[in-house]
């Protein structure tokens, strides 16, 4: 149809099983991803030497790490409309090159001005990676694949992070900062002129076959992302908790720096099992959520509200402990929760808006989860470290996590009836 992407349609079709043209198109969406976040997490390993040589205040290096999830939160809704329009494989190719380019610009920059530009324009380039490149990896897999690709997916944020931290450190250690931008500029840019070469637009849709036929049903009108009072407090509450797990990987490593005087390549690698902990954390988080609510929906709440509570306590434990090996153990298990409540937020997401507009939701989603708190996170923290010091700063994560479990708990009295189940028939089904 003329004028209609060709990915606009149902979520049914899709070729009858996996192939190997398949996982192809996945191993490269993977590996964008995961270029995707380690250009946007080598800055956080850098902040010591940056702070030093352009005598930066903590207010300056937290806009810097959060300027990209501004970018992203702003941008997601809008370039992943214009990326249907425009078509997957092309916007994805633009997407990597430009915040791979940016990161190759940030490499040279020489000042907090032109730094700040450069992240900006990283962020414009990873503003809506996700949200497109998960629709395209499930629209070439079969349908009852499709819940543990998202989660394979989206786990390469998790490896991306860990791997811009720590290898960040290292090169930065042993090479200077700048030769880490340039690394992983590189990185991405040749991923990004590979990923065209071998996915084409035309075979795409000739294995997605029914996937990506537009359907001529008419979709739901757009304000069904917020009639539901408890998909408001959904998108509300995933924000809020993620004000903490915006902040502490952007800050981990000078943390380590500057209170366990770690060098900063020692740093990153702690930093970086941290944030292996904290995507353990995301995943084994959402599988009990899955388990335990299989037959009770209304448990994704309450899980909801202890993985948001478990956080505040155990960061309000450990910092206001000296620093030492349980005050890491504390903060393993604060990271560990932090982002348990990603899957089930997701889920009642998904249950409580139709099908047919699952794609926005998400990005709704996403554009609630940078705007209240992964943008937010390590701004405000990196300016209230400059009046409080970075851990005073830190003894203010909990309050936005004792929020969310708030925002959470008023999901409870409406998500059943919400969710259209009839009250004898609640605990059937989620």
């Amino acid at each position: 149809m003329a004028g209609q992407s060709p990915y606009t349609g149902s979520l049914s079709g899709g070729p009858p099983r996996a192939t190997f043209y398949g996982w192809l198109i996945f191993a490269l969406s993977f590996g964008l991803l995961i270029s995707d976040y380690m250009a946007r997490q080598v800055l956080n390993a850098v902040f010591p030497l940056l702070k030093a040589e352009w005598q930066l205040s903590d207010t300056q290096l937290g806009l810097l790490s959060g300027v990209v999830a501004v970018m992203v939160g702003v941008l997601t809704v809008p370039l992943s409309l214009f990326a249907d329009r425009w078509g997957r494989v092309r916007s994805l190719t633009l997407m990597a090159a430009l915040w791979s380019l940016a990161t190759l610009f940030c490499s040279v920059a020489n000042g907090f001005g032109q730094m700040l530009l450069g992240r900006a324009l990283v962020g414009l380039g990873e503003a809506a990676y996700g949200s497109v490149g998960i629709a395209l990896v499930i629209s070439v897999f079969p349908q009852r694949m499709r819940a543990t690709l998202s989660s394979a997916f989206m786990a390469g944020g998790i490896f991306g992070q860990v791997l811009g931290v720590a290898l960040g450190a290292q090169i930065a250690a042993d090479h200077g900062w700048r030769m880490a931008f340039v690394a992983i500029g590189l990185f991405g840019l040749t991923l990004g002129i590979l990923f065209p070469l071998v996915v084409r637009e035309q075979r795409v849709c000739a294995l997605a076959g029914g996937a990506l036929v537009g359907t001529a049903q008419k979709a739901p009108p757009l304000r069904a992302l917020f009639t539901s009072r408890c998909v408001r407090f959904a998108y509300v509450g995933s924000g809020l908790q993620l004000f903490a797990a915006g902040a502490l990987p952007a800050w981990l490593p000078s943390f380590l720096n500057r209170y366990y005087h770690m060098p900063i390549d020692r740093a990153g690698r702690t930093a970086a099992i941290l944030l292996l902990v904290c995507g353990s954390g995301m995943i084994l988080c959402g599988m009990l959520s899955d388990r335990l609510a299989r037959d009770r929906p209304e448990r994704k709440i309450t899980l909801s509200c202890a993985y948001s509570l478990g956080t505040a306590a155990t960061l309000s434990l450990a910092f206001y402990l000296s620093p030492g090996l349980p005050q890491l153990i504390l903060l393993g298990l604060a990271l560990f929760l932090v982002a348990g409540t990603t899957g089930p937020a997701g889920a009642m997401v998904a249950n409580l808006t139709p099908l047919a507009i699952h794609g926005s939701a998400f990005a709704t989603l996403t554009l609630a989860n940078n705007v209240l708190g992964l943008a937010p996170g390590p701004i405000l923290t990196g300016h209230l470290a400059d009046s409080l010091g970075l851990i005073g700063a830190f003894r203010l994560l909990p309050i936005p996590c004792v929020a969310a479990a708030f925002v959470f708990a008023l999901m409870r009295r409406n998500y059943l009836s919400d969710l259209g189940i009839n009250a004898d028939k609640a605990y059937k089904k989620d």
